[in-house]
């Protein structure tokens, strides 16, 4: 299938997405990953270099606006609610997967630490998705959610770096990219956005893409990834978003028309239907072993700092998607798993996307009342 026909072929997977979406209530990004796994197993379908790139810059785009969605002065008030619900569920899931991998399927120690780490992983462009699809972005329990997801995936990058990435000398400049970007970004933006923001041409939306883009390059150069500093960014420019909320929604628009799309059915299109059915058994072991850890260590907090919406919170943080497919896609292209257990491990991910958040949604949405208390 040529570039062009598949370009065609997902657009309207994704057009279909979005009306059944509509319909039946459930957030888009279900919707595509679910598309992307039927599409991939009804078709051949070798993912090309521009989907790769489209998806990947997504899902950093996706990474700043939930950044920005942050309440700072909130996090650093309720510092420890999002510090404890977030490294739990990092720390549990982390480690009952990796001893299940190791111990019951017979992987080695590498392959375990990988299948720990994808496994981990709290998905920041599925919760930042549902919350803004459902108004709960700008609400207490919305923005509780997302400061412990940050924690999370956080802790897997680290997890990731420390165990497996071995820096070079480009680290350097990346650094100090990165600080110069979080430090004086937010500090010309109003100046900026004054004098050439408000403008079809939307030169505040390619200033900020110019930043990610150069981030993204020092961090390939560097062995390492740009998700971190791009999110520490998206927290710095919150509070110039808080009084320029048209800037944001515009950003917005262009990442969930045409970016985030393709990064969830790209998503789905790497699930092989014919190895997981082969392993059933172990898809089974590998799911418990992420998503029981995950419940059972979060509800307990969830239900102390997110009540009344502690099983809606804990659900959303049972999600995984972006960065456990970065950390699968890493272990892949690293020789560490094989194509088998990458589609497993893939696949628990994916599914992890979609199940709890379809509970969530369907049985355990806060109100619109609660959807409609933001944060001041």
């Amino acid at each position: 299938m040529g570039d062009l026909a598949l370009a065609a072929v997902l657009a309207a997977t994704i057009l279909l997405a979005s009306t059944i979406s509509i319909e039946i209530g459930l957030a888009v990004a279900l919707i595509e990953l679910a598309a992307g796994v039927a599409v991939g197993n009804l078709f051949t379908i070798p993912i090309p270099d521009w989907l790769s790139f489209v998806g990947t810059f997504a899902g950093i785009v996706l990474t700043f606006l939930a950044g920005a969605e942050v309440d700072v002065p909130q996090f650093r008030r309720e510092w420890r609610a999002s510090l404890s619900i977030g490294a739990v569920s990092f720390a549990a899931p982390f480690v009952v997967a990796m001893v299940t991998a190791y111990w019951a399927a017979g992987w080695t120690r590498q392959q375990a630490e990988i299948g720990g780490l994808a496994l981990s992983t709290t998905s920041l462009a599925v919760v930042y998705a549902v919350l803004v699809e459902t108004g709960l972005n700008r609400s207490v329990t919305g923005k509780r959610i997302m400061a412990a997801t940050f924690v999370t995936d956080i802790l897997t990058v680290l997890g990731l770096s420390v165990l497996f990435i071995t820096p070079n000398l480009w680290i350097v400049p990346f650094g100090l990219a990165s600080v110069l970007a979080i430090w004086g970004l937010p500090r010309i933006a109003p100046w900026f956005f004054g004098r050439y923001g408000n403008r079809i041409i939307e030169p505040e939306i390619k200033l900020v893409f110019a930043a990610m883009f150069g981030l993204m390059y020092l961090g390939e150069r560097a062995n390492s990834q740009a998700v971190l500093p791009v999110f520490i960014l998206g927290l710095a420019m919150s509070e110039h978003y808080k009084s320029h909320r048209l800037e944001q929604e515009r950003l917005r628009v262009v990442a969930f028309a045409f970016l985030t799309p393709f990064f969830f059915v790209k998503g789905g299109l790497n699930v092989s239907l014919g190895a997981v059915w082969a392993n059933l058994g172990l898809l089974a072991l590998l799911a418990a072993a992420k998503m029981l850890p995950k419940l059972g260590s979060v509800y307990p907090l969830a239900r102390r700092y997110c009540a009344p919406d502690a099983t809606f919170t804990t659900l959303l943080m049972s999600t995984g998607l972006t960065f456990g497919t970065i950390t699968t896609l890493y272990g892949l292209q690293a020789g560490i798993i094989d194509r088998t257990q990458f589609s497993l491990l893939l696949t628990v991910v994916v599914l992890s996307a979609v199940v709890p958040t379809a509970i969530a949604q369907r049985v355990f949405q806060p109100s619109s009342a609660e959807a409609r208390r933001a944060v001041r």
